[in-house]
């Protein structure tokens, strides 16, 4: 077995346009496989300089490996399994700025650079006011960003030309504003100058976006098999679904200059992220949030069981296509492709997904997800969503602990005042209280749920009826 280096694979030669701050399995599946196939397939002909974001990190790991590594696809594409492996070549060295510092700064002499794309997780769009300008790096994400910008404004003389495109793919709603704020902060603290802060405004642009694409990571229990496979000691495999989706709130003009529609790929530039924020939040953490207790309480524990069962899958497809779909505002057969996309990321038989691992706060995960479909889908149809409702009441049974029909211990895990609350409600053994003692929660929801019309009657009469037939039966009587 060979050794991974440009020795042993061919590796092309690119021009270094984009700086990716994260080195990460994430954005090793993600946005290092969709540079690949624009290269392959849009003549984009682009190569990546990786930045590590933090002191510790895998920076040692690639370049041991000339930056090459195999993405592994696994999953459903309309009804077919695949499981590809593709050698992706599109990194071309990887820094540690904390060990490179003038290296990593050198990143902004270079005319050629033109985008900047990130992954520095939730907590990494953040304003750290003790960083300095001087600091050899700044601390923060934004902090060495912004040393890059001011670096290469006053290298190009505030050359308009010479402005970065930059596209941060955290997980926050609105990415991009937040990394703009948060440049904004740092060019006041450290008194950058009006110059560069127009220079930043006009040459720049910062663009919100909202990824979607399940990353397994390295897989360990298959890795000796696909080492025989390629016939290469690659220790850098990501395993990735097929599945995937790049939303960027940016105009038509940058999508000319970033084609990834050129090359096939399932990225949109739109107007606003938001009505995909919400589609996604909707139909996809939507479904999983409710689904999961009424699996784990009917004796089944994998998404994808619960997808293939008799009952609980006909209770999935009310919820999303019946339900869920029916509160959101974009066009039906996009919300129908969309909702089919995500049944068949559930029925991966590649990722066993265990329910338990998304009950975790699950009341703040209903209150994001589902409470404001049930309040749509309530004031346009005039009737509650029974799916929905029954979903609330799984919740707050499975909150009870105890055992299950099989004999597993139920073991619910939240917030200690969410779980001390559930503990005492279920004391009192009366269904009433604890169905108005959960909705009156508003610590949990921002208002009292019993004010909803027929929400308090609706739940107590699941939760009646989930203590006498159990979790099957009561799923058998709302469909």
């Amino acid at each position: 077995m060979k050794a991974l280096n440009k020795q042993t694979a061919s590796k092309a030669q690119r021009p270094e346009r984009i700086i990716q701050f994260g080195e990460g399995n994430f954005l090793r599946a993600f946005i290092n496989w969709i540079i690949y196939n624009m290269n392959e397939k849009a003549d984009f002909n682009s190569s990546v300089v990786v930045v590590q974001p933090i002191e510790k990190g895998m920076v040692d790991m690639l370049n041991a490996q000339d930056d090459l590594y195999h993405v592994n696809l696994q999953g459903l594409d309309k009804g077919e399994t695949v499981n590809s492996l593709t050698m992706i070549d599109v990194i071309s060295r990887a820094l540690n700025p904390y060990t490179q510092n003038d290296e990593f700064m050198k990143l902004a002499e270079q005319p050629e650079m033109r985008f900047v794309i990130s992954n520095t997780t939730e907590a990494g769009i953040a304003f750290d006011p003790s960083c300095k300008l001087a600091d050899a790096p700044a601390s923060s994400y934004p902090g060495k960003l912004t040393q890059l910008l001011y670096h290469r404004f006053k290298t190009f003389n505030g050359d308009k030309s010479k402005g970065l495109i930059i596209f941060p793919c955290e997980l926050i709603f609105l990415n991009g504003h937040k990394l703009k704020e948060t440049i904004y902060q740092y060019i006041e603290l450290w008194q950058l100058g009006d110059e560069f802060k127009t220079w930043f405004e006009e040459a720049c642009g910062v663009y919100a976006t909202l990824v979607d694409r399940i990353v397994p990571g390295f897989p360990r229990k298959d890795i000796a098999a696909i080492k025989e496979k390629l016939q290469y000691d690659d220790n850098l495999v990501v395993q990735a679904e097929i599945f995937h989706l790049w939303v960027i709130e940016a105009p038509q003009e940058i999508a000319k200059e970033f084609p990834a529609d050129k090359a096939g790929l399932n990225v949109l530039f739109v107007p606003s992220e938001a009505p995909y924020h919400e589609r996604k939040v909707t139909l996809l953490n939507g479904p999983h949030t409710v689904l999961s207790p009424v699996a784990y309480l009917s004796g089944v524990n994998i998404v994808r069981d619960a997808c293939q069962h008799p009952v609980i899958g006909q209770y999935i497809n009310k919820v999303m296509f019946n339900e869920l779909m029916e509160t959101l505002n974009l066009p039906k057969d996009e919300l129908k492709k969309f909702a089919e996309d995500v049944l068949e990321r559930f029925n991966n038989p590649f990722v066993d997904h265990a329910v338990t691992s998304i009950m975790l706060n699950s009341f703040p995960k209903y209150e994001t997800r589902d409470l404001p479909g049930l309040k749509t889908y309530l004031q346009r149809k005039g009737e509650l969503p029974k799916g929905l409702v029954l979903g609330l009441a799984a919740i707050i049974t499975y909150y009870k602990g105890g055992v299950r029909e099989d004999g597993a211990e139920i073991t619910p895990n939240d917030a200690p005042e969410i779980m001390q609350l559930l503990k005492d409600l279920w004391a009192t053994g009366d269904t009433q209280k604890v169905t108005e003692g959960v909705l009156a929660a508003t610590s949990i929801w921002g208002e009292d749920l019993n004010n909803i019309s027929g929400l308090t009657a609706a739940v107590k009469a699941n939760l009646d009826s989930i203590q006498e037939k159990g979790m099957l039966e009561t799923v058998k009587g709302i469909l």
